[in-house]
């Protein structure tokens, strides 16, 4: 048998090297989980960072390894702002030149956090809407000026860093976790702490959670290895990864692991619960592995047992305030709270009286009314967003509508005009 490509031993070599960098984040309990699911739910809380994601472990790890020559051409990465802050704040405390590339999307907040990390040490550089494509810039820009590259996740440094939560959970413990959840974007994460585990806790189930419009690890373990996705949905930066990563995708096949995904709404909606419960501030991938247990009344795809240890690493805290009407709304839509009609209005005084009144249930909201335009005297259509106080209240008012002299059609959230709305 060929000798494993990432070792326990090497994830320990990556702690020893990390020592005094990073934070010994805490690992928190969390009541809300725990009752929801009977198990003892504890929180890896990588959001507490420095650069508030695990992300600085894979890159110091990898960057302090460079010899002189190396690091005197400089580093060069892609990254959807996560592993850019990394990448910067370990420049900066090597003393290192970077260029990091960034794709259109990366959130504001992420951009000034990677200058600011990185002071003079570092130059950021935007190109294309995905991380791929900032990656495929990275690449060029390595080969035509010099300086080693720094993936995101493709390389065994990158993975023995990130492995050295799973070293730290199970001394945090004292114990091994039955469960331990991991977000997955390239599987640089998920292929560490697998390695570490298979030899330092074999008995402890370690799933990866994608997110269901960038499943690029489940489609490369399909496929037989990597492929590269035609499309992703980037409402989840921190994951939109097009390809996962060959390194990464070798480990966690060799190791049997597994993946899982949940939907971006699910995600949405385990977010303002971390907030509003928990007082925790997740971005979008931060929120992925706790996404994964689900919401009272709707188990999610990583079932757990009662009395059960599991940990959750909440991956990343760097979430831009802007976002928070677009969760909300993405919440309320997979919640079955939020819904969006076309309604055709008579032309005649009272209409809109008459369906407040006899429509809407004494718990619903309009949240939007807009005149789509009128294709004559006697009626007019209207765009109108009501949100619910029950997503138990939905058949009633669909009965209401089917019974007024209304022409009412529902968008359905799959449906191409659907994506206008959220």
């Amino acid at each position: 048998m060929a000798a494993p490509e990432l070792t326990a031993a090497d994830v320990d070599a990556a702690t020893a090297r990390l020592a005094g960098v990073v934070q010994r984040t805490p690992l928190q309990f969390c009541p809300r989980l725990s009752e929801q699911t009977g198990a003892d739910v504890w929180l890896k809380r990588e959001d507490l960072q420095p650069v508030r994601s695990y992300k600085l472990r894979g890159a110091y790890n990898l960057i302090a390894q460079l010899d002189d020559d190396a690091r005197a051409a400089g580093v060069v990465c892609a990254s959807a702002g996560n592993h850019g802050q990394g990448v910067a704040m370990s420049c900066r405390l090597l003393g290192i030149h970077g260029r990091i590339h960034v794709p259109a999307s990366t959130p504001r907040q992420k951009l000034d956090r990677m200058t600011d990390l990185g002071g003079p040490w570092v130059t950021l550089h935007v190109h294309g809407d995905t991380y791929d494509d900032a990656a495929a810039w990275a690449v060029a820009d390595a080969n035509d000026n010099g300086g080693t590259l720094v993936p995101a996740f493709d390389d065994e440094r990158i993975m023995a860093g990130q492995g050295t939560l799973a070293a730290e959970i199970m001394s945090q413990l004292g114990g091994p976790p039955d469960v331990l959840i991991i977000p997955v974007g390239g599987g640089g994460m998920l292929s560490g702490c697998l390695a570490w585990m298979s030899e330092r806790s074999p008995s402890t189930r370690v799933v990866g959670v994608e997110p269901a419009g960038a499943a690029s690890m489940a489609a490369a373990l399909d496929d037989g290895g990597p492929v590269t996705l035609s499309h992703i949905e980037t409402f989840v930066d921190g994951a939109a990864v097009k390809r996962a990563g060959d390194a990464p995708f070798r480990v966690i096949r060799d190791l049997g692991g597994r993946v899982t995904q949940v939907t971006e709404g699910r995600i949405c909606s385990e977010m303002l619960a971390l907030y509003q419960v928990d007082g925790i501030i997740a971005e979008p991938a931060g929120a992925l592995a706790c996404a994964a247990l689900g919401t009272p009344g709707r188990p999610g795809p990583v079932p757990v047992e009662a009395g059960q240890t599991v940990v959750a690493v909440v991956s990343g805290g760097n979430n831009d305030v802007s976002r928070y009407s677009e969760i909300v709304e993405r919440a309320l839509v997979w919640e079955g709270r939020k819904h969006y009609f076309m309604v055709d209005f008579p032309q005649e005084p009272g209409a809109l009286r008459r369906f407040l009144a006899d429509v809407l249930g004494p718990t619903d909201d309009i949240t939007l009314f807009e005149y789509v335009k009128r294709n004559n005297r006697e009626t007019g259509p209207a765009l109108v967003g009501i949100e619910l106080g029950s997503p138990d209240d939905l058949p009633g008012l669909l009965d209401r509508m089917a019974t007024s002299p209304m022409v009412v059609e529902k968008l359905e959230s799959d449906s191409a005009f659907y994506r206008f709305l959220v």
